[in-house]
């Protein structure tokens, strides 16, 4: 597994008429199939649950989920038995990444709703516990203390220099190990997926202060670019992302990084930044989804 990624810089009409300069670190890159953000966030878990004795590996997550995706290729290659709690019914025909997270081993449950939603009561655990007793329970999205300890290692190996980093949020857990391991240096923008994404102030936060006990005062959220919320979808993200891959032969999805460079493009658009402003965005992976994601809308994304 590699351990660092490469830097790109980028170049853009907009960007050169605005004065700043855009890199984008591509996480994408570190695995092919335990990409980005994923391989940062299980790193530390996976030799945690070595260290515990653990031989299976219990998480949760959506159909498309890249965390289910990452699990199970994680669990075939690391030798773990992994076992995935799917949030609705089942289908007849599987979708790509639950293909996949199969084709790797990983044992499927689904939940309805509802009892997806209790999924962490002591009542749920008990009986999880009890079922896989030898488990090592991975939470949705990966995001635990280890995942931000993981995550700080994004900023290793960087040999240009910066003012702003960017980064997609789901959960936050990948954005809170940025700022965690910025230690208070630079400035940092969050661009959440989700609608009303605001609320994830409050959890980066704590989760910053369990992991470090500190609090930092150089991020923000920018919630505006949700595009109607998690895995919603508009015709000018669409033609975005097929334009930046044509501008720069790199591609993106729309539930994060997708979204993340929209808003920063939007962002320089608007002169947010001064000139001679120097920009890393993070891209955290993601691309399993994409299949999914065309076959569910009849869609050309890649």
């Amino acid at each position: 597994m590699k351990e660092s990624a490469p830097v790109q810089l980028l170049h853009d009409p907009l960007f050169a008429t605005k004065g700043v300069q855009v890199y984008l670190k591509r996480e994408d890159l570190l695995h092919p199939t335990i990409s980005g953000n994923k391989w940062r966030k299980l790193k530390y878990n996976l030799q945690a649950a070595r260290e515990q004795k653990k031989d299976t590996l219990v998480t949760f997550g959506g159909a498309y989920s890249n965390h289910i995706a990452a699990v199970a290729a994680a669990g075939k290659e690391y030798n773990f038995r992994t076992v995935g709690y799917i949030r609705g019914e089942a289908h007849q025909a599987l979708n790509p990444t639950l293909t996949f997270a199969i084709s790797c081993g990983m044992q499927l449950h689904y939940l309805d709703r509802e009892t997806y939603r209790l999924k962490n009561t002591a009542n749920f655990l008990e009986e999880l516990q009890h079922k896989y007793p030898s488990a090592y329970l991975l939470p949705e999205g990966g995001t635990n203390l280890l995942a931000l300890k993981g995550c700080t290692e994004i900023l290793q190996d960087i040999a240009v220099d910066y003012d702003y980093i960017i980064c997609a949020a789901g959960t936050g857990g990948t954005l809170a190990g940025l700022i965690a391991g910025l230690a208070g240096e630079k400035e940092i923008i969050g661009f959440p997926a989700l609608k009303g994404g605001a609320f994830l102030q409050e959890d980066i936060s704590q989760l910053i202060f369990s992991y470090g006990g500190q609090h930092y005062h150089n991020w923000e959220l920018q919630t505006q670019y949700h595009f109607g919320g998690y895995a919603k979808i508009k015709p000018e993200l669409i033609s975005f992302i097929q334009y930046f891959k044509q501008q720069h032969q790199v591609q993106l999805e729309p539930i994060y990084t997708g979204k993340m460079l929209y808003g920063l493009y939007d962002l320089i658009r608007q002169e947010y930044f001064k000139p001679g402003t120097a920009i890393l965005a993070i891209h955290t992976g993601g691309l399993q989804g994409l299949a999914g994601l065309e076959e569910r809308l009849g869609l050309r994304l890649t």
